[in-house]
């Protein structure tokens, strides 16, 4: 492991001024430690010389105020420390969380949901130690170390020489059991991602467990997991406490190797009594910086072990947008959202390529058998699903066009709070609003102050569905958002709520709004004024594509309003 990743100084730009301030305190620290050892032992050389007690208080007074100094200074260091720490978690919190929107639910879907909220919850927690323990240290190890053992050796070379000699043992013996602990700790992490992961899988399919009545082995399995943790942890918590033994050890023995050549040299007259005791009030500062890199190092090995997923998240991004170029990870607000030769990947092989245009004041239609990939052309508009092709917003290329739609999919995705809530879900929230876009989507008799359990509990399925369309409708009005993406947004109503459906979504498009509808509904064709029509993959040939095209054929439903039909070949 490296003791600065890199990466570390690119992602959380935070700390480099996190750095500069820490390196200055620690440089006045030194300072402090270096002249409180010469003020105290002038003061006590005086006193054995039997030095008039008056000429020796001026000493004391220095020692004392570099004490009170280096408290000081100690207190300005935890207080910097943690304000550093809080600033870099908190943008590299910001990196991944906007690392994460920039890849995509495709890239999400590939990866394991449970443990990436792990590594972006307590994983990013555990950096703090990291940032404001580990990392301060490494700076005081850098700075005061060479410094200390360089008056070390200015004072008596031959201590010099042996503070050198024995002092690499230490960074040795951390090395060795840095590579143990990393292990251990690693593997820790990855049982509490996979812990994780168990659970959540377990949560969400409690109902169908007890269905079948498995919920207790499920059980089991969490114990199971439960207990590897804990070993594991225990594991960690064995070799810290070795680590930390064998440094403190090492370090002692080395103080007491220099000690002892001082002992004897000050009996046989070859070293003054000034130089053996600034000598000897040196020597432990000298190895203190490395002793205390190990013990922060297991504080914040949690965290360490946490920056690989992170780092490896961020590069992700990083080289995505390096791949797509800065335009095509977000998406441009316009007004036209277009879909050139996509082509859809799902389950192995590809669907046909599709090509539509949605633009103002116009519904487009996309239509066809179940399983035919209406939806999946609407995740691959949406960034959720992998695919070729270009998505385009008002000719710009984009990864997803999300910041240009409303979108309400098959799941209504309602969550607990009132309906208000559910509907206006992060905008800012308008009453009135709120409830012509209720009454729009067929769903005036749902009042706004109902209040939902999880998942929506307490509504139908056609109600839910018609306050998932209601937020979409909101989000269009609130946010200017010039285009509507409808999923299925009738399969749960009746023939009179659809009409009505069908009339509001009429309404938008005349307004100057875009309609994307998705619906195997024939009645939709009412208000189409493109038809995207789509066959099985099995009944295509490679490499077909549905091509928009405009006429003047009536549509089945309705004779007087003549849209025009977009034909699959």
């Amino acid at each position: 492991m490296k003791p600065v990743d890199p990466r570390l100084l690119r992602y959380a730009t935070a700390s480099r001024g996190f750095f500069a301030v820490t390196a200055a305190i620690v440089l006045a620290q030194t300072g402090t430690i270096i002249g409180f050892a010469w003020a105290l032992t002038s003061a006590l050389v005086g006193v054995i010389a039997g030095r008039p007690v008056g000429e020796l208080w001026g000493f004391v007074g220095v020692a004392a105020s570099l004490v009170l100094l280096r408290g000081l200074l100690g207190a300005a260091s935890e207080r910097v420390s943690a304000r550093g720490a809080a600033a870099a978690s908190l943008q590299l919190r910001a990196a991944v969380i906007g690392a994460v929107g920039r890849l995509g639910p495709a890239w999400l879907a590939r990866r394991n949901a449970a443990s990436l909220a792990v590594t972006a919850g307590h994983g990013l927690e555990a950096l703090d130690a990291y940032f404001g323990r580990y990392l301060p240290q490494l700076v005081a190890t850098a700075i005061t170390m060479p410094i200390l053992i360089g008056a070390i050796t200015l004072a008596d070379p031959l201590s010099g020489l042996i503070v050198v000699l024995t002092i690499p043992l230490i960074p040795l013996f951390m090395v060795l059991i840095g590579w143990a602990t990393r292990g251990v700790q690693q593997k820790q992490y990855r049982t509490l991602g996979r812990l994780a992961a168990r659970f959540a899988d377990t949560v969400e399919g409690l109902g169908t467990l007890k269905a079948f009545g498995r919920q207790h082995r499920a059980a089991d399995s969490i114990e199971t997991i439960t207990r590897d943790y804990k070993r594991e942890t225990m594991t960690v918590l064995r070799v810290s406490f070795l680590s930390g033994f064998a440094l403190e050890f090492l370090a002692s023995i080395s103080v007491a190797i220099v000690a002892v050549t001082i002992g004897f040299r000050l009996l046989s007259g070859d070293l003054s009594l000034l130089v053996g005791l600034f000598v000897l009030l040196l020597a432990p500062e000298a190895y203190l910086p490395l002793r205390q890199v190990g013990v922060q190092f297991h504080a914040a090995s949690e965290g360490v072990a946490a920056t690989d997923e992170i780092f490896d998240t961020l590069d992700a991004a990083r080289s995505a947008r390096e791949e797509r170029g800065p335009d095509a990870m977000t998406s441009t607000l316009g007004s036209t959202v277009t879909l050139e030769g996509v082509r859809v990947h799902r389950e192995g092989h590809a669907l046909p390529r599709v090509s539509l245009s949605v633009g103002p004041g116009r519904v487009v239609l996309v239509t066809g058998p179940s399983g035919v990939g209406k939806s999946s052309l609407i995740a691959a508009l949406l960034g959720y699903a992998a695919h070729d092709g270009q998505v385009r917003v008002d000719g710009v290329s984009v990864s997803h066009a999300r910041d240009a739609v409303a979108w309400a999919g098959q799941r209504p995705g309602l969550a607990s709070g009132t309906v208000a809530e559910n509907v206006s879900l992060g905008s800012p929230l308008d009453s009135g609003c709120i409830s012509a876009a209720l009454a729009d989507a067929g769903a005036s008799d749902i009042g706004p102050g109902m209040v939902l359990g999880a998942g929506g509990a307490g509504l139908s399925g056609g109600q839910a569905q018609r306050v998932a369309v209601a937020r979409a409708l909101y989000r269009a009005r609130i946010g200017a958002v010039p285009v509507l993406v409808l999923d299925e947004p009738s399969s749960a109503l009746d023939a009179d709520t659809e009409a009505h459906l069908w009339k509001t979504l009429r309404r938008e498009a005349d307004a100057g709004r875009g309609v994307l509808l998705v619906s195997h509904r024939r009645s939709a064709r009412a208000i189409a004024d493109e038809v995207v029509e789509l066959t099985p993959p099995s009944l295509s040939c490679e490499g077909s594509e549905s091509v928009a095209s405009t006429g003047s054929q009536a549509t089945d439903s309705d004779p007087s309003r003549a849209r025009g039909r977009q034909v699959r070949s």
